[in-house]
């Protein structure tokens, strides 16, 4: 039965909300979120509508759900919950929820400089966000040699006795040791604080007013060093390619269609200070405009992350029915107003052109990646005699320290990239210690039982080929375990290391049922680069994953085994130094300073850890 939509928007509201089309499967087809209900769903059944994408979509629509919200803002935050948890097959998804890096400066008598990733809160101020860790780490450094600010974490930096290595090359002022006092320390915490903020001039002013003061007094050593200060703050302003002297922070957004491939690259610029690019590329973009993913982005993105004071985007983001909800949106979410504009002015239309070019050449490494990898699964394939394309390559490897806290790791790669969220780690259960085969069987009946038992919550998708990093032993035990759960049709070869285990000489294994003999690829064969790939990204899952457990097993050890000290005290301790590492560097006397720790118990634990 035909959907009846002029029935149906008899029923609807003027009010904001979020609308839900769904198919005749009940999926969800889009969600988007409107101003007014009954104005933005009426839109889709007129008889000009804008793209044959909108079209095909509409014509699958079999009921529309909506939800009321009181204001626009809480509906562009609905929408993008709805996005991200549903994946509708029409719209344009980012999938960006990795948050963005921001530079952290402590309170307190001695403020820690640090990088941070999360939620900001109130112990803190913080700079940002950056486009990248990479922006964060360049401009810490930077402000190390500037400012001299501690950068330890608090656990370190209350156990120290003498001042690190970072002291020594003047990286540090050493608070730590009290190298410098409270007062000279937070006057360059404030400092770092003004340059971050774009106050690059003012900063400069205050400095040279402190070596005018100095050289007058004849200490010519601090005259020096602000002398210093004031050269590199300048040779920084120098070097940037684009600076803004109004300290201004900007968003820039460019999207651009071109060979097939649709991108959105974000530019953040803070403090009038370019920090760099980020290229996106969405997934269910279709054949959907420039201005269409440009719409979305900024709906998706700045619902989740705070908007700056201005957005300049290339081309500007398609308008919603009746008007452009985007602006009053953001504005809404903000607290303030948030224009979004093209560029006027030199500087805003170089800053989008470099955007522009920089989307550009993310589509072209896009695409030539995308070309070798078709061509190294071509070559496996081929290599192979796999009767099937290979798209998905699963694989598996085994780590532990002479049995100890054994960890068995799977990487997944698939489309073209490893898929890191389908990566796996499983703790080995039940086996003797050192026993790699017993760990490989247990690894893959786990991983695959639930493909097995066709088990659609806990299966994922089949592997076109599994990759085990071993010889005959680790293969015979993992097709073993595909056999009892009846997957052995399941393509699978070994990777064992060749001669003096140097890469490039590895033989593939195949299973004893398969009767063919080890394969030798040379070392430039593109098939034998990618399993080469898969494989060392398997190695490094695995042992991340036995460091991890291991550490951890001999952090509880060490603590269970100290005298009087149990599951809370434990937790204090932790909580207070940070680990078994920070509690050996304690003194008694810190010791005793730690909640639910007497001044006996502490010289307990002294001179059991000494």
């Amino acid at each position: 039965m035909p959907f009846d939509a002029k029935a149906f928007l008899a029923t609807l509201t003027d009010l904001p909300g979020v609308y839900r089309m769904l198919g005749v499967d009940g999926g969800v087809l889009y969600v988007g979120k409107a101003k007014n209900l009954k104005k933005r769903v009426a839109s889709y059944f007129r008889d000009n509508l804008p793209s044959p994408r909108t079209a095909h979509m509409v014509s699958q629509i079999a009921a529309i759900e909506t939800t009321v919200t009181r204001t626009e803002a809480e509906a562009l935050l609905l929408e993008n919950n709805l996005i991200k948890s549903l994946s509708p097959r029409y719209n344009i998804l980012f999938r960006d929820d990795k948050s963005y890096p921001y530079i952290m400066l402590g309170r307190g008598a001695y403020p820690r400089l640090g990088f941070f990733r999360g939620n900001p809160d109130r112990k803190a101020d913080y700079f940002g966000p950056y486009p990248s860790s990479g922006a964060v780490r360049e401009s810490i450094h930077l402000l190390q040699k500037m400012f001299r600010l501690r950068t330890c974490e608090d656990t370190v930096f209350a156990n120290r006795s003498r001042p690190c290595l970072l002291y020594q090359i003047k990286r540090c002022s050493g608070p730590c040791v009290d190298k410098v006092t409270p007062e000279d320390y937070a006057a360059d915490a404030q400092l770092a604080a003004m340059f971050l903020a774009g106050k690059q001039q003012e900063v400069i002013r205050r400095l040279t007013e402190a070596m005018a003061a100095a050289s007058a007094q004849l200490a010519f050593e601090w005259a020096a060093l602000y002398r210093d200060q004031i050269q590199a703050l300048r040779q920084l302003q120098e070097k940037q390619f684009v600076f803004s002297k109004k300290g201004e922070d900007v968003d820039i957004i460019v999207a651009v269609r071109e060979n097939g491939l649709l991108c959105v690259n974000l530019a953040m610029v803070r403090g009038g200070r370019h920090l760099g690019d980020r290229p996106l590329f969405p997934g269910n973009a279709g054949e959907s405009t420039a201005a269409e993913a440009m719409a979305a982005f900024i709906r998706q993105h700045y619902a989740v992350h705070p908007a700056p004071a201005r957005l300049l985007v290339a081309p500007m983001p398609e308008a919603e029915e009746g008007g452009d909800g985007n602006t009053a949106a953001l504005a809404e979410l903000a607290g303030r107003p948030v224009p979004i504009q093209e560029g006027r002015t030199l500087t805003q239309k170089t800053w989008l052109d470099m955007a522009r070019q920089n989307a550009r050449l993310a589509i072209l490494a896009r695409n030539q990646a995308t070309a070798q990898q078709e061509q190294r699964l071509a070559a496996l394939q081929e290599a192979l005699q796999l009767a099937e394309p290979v798209r998905r390559i699963e694989c598996f490897d085994i780590s532990h320290t002479m049995g100890e806290k054994a960890v068995a790791a799977c990487v997944v790669y698939d489309g073209n990239r490893m898929k890191k969220s389908d990566y796996r780690r499983f703790n080995m259960r039940d086996i003797t210690p050192g026993d790699d085969y017993a760990a490989m069987r247990q690894a893959v009946t786990r991983r695959y039982d639930g493909l097995a038992k066709n088990d659609h919550a806990d299966a994922g998708a089949a592997p076109d080929l599994i990759l085990i990093d071993g010889g005959k032993g680790q293969v015979a035990a993992a097709w073993g375990a595909l056999a009892d759960l009846g997957l052995s049709h399941l393509p699978m070869i070994g990777v064992a290391k060749g001669e003096e285990r140097k890469a490039g000489q590895e033989s593939l294994i195949f299973p004893e049922a398969d009767g063919r003999p080890p394969l030798n690829l040379s070392a430039d064969h593109p098939a034998l680069h990618l399993i080469q790939e898969v494989r060392d990204e398997a190695h490094r899952f695995a042992i991340t994953g036995h460091r991890a457990q291991r550490g951890k097993a001999r952090r509880t050890s060490t603590l269970e085994s100290l005298p009087g000290v149990g599951p809370a005290r434990r937790k204090a301790l932790v909580a207070r130094f940070g680990g078994i590492a920070g509690v050996l560097a304690a003194s008694i006397d810190q010791l005793a300073e730690v909640p639910g720790i007497s001044r006996e118990m502490a010289e307990k634990i002294h001179s059991a850890l000494h």
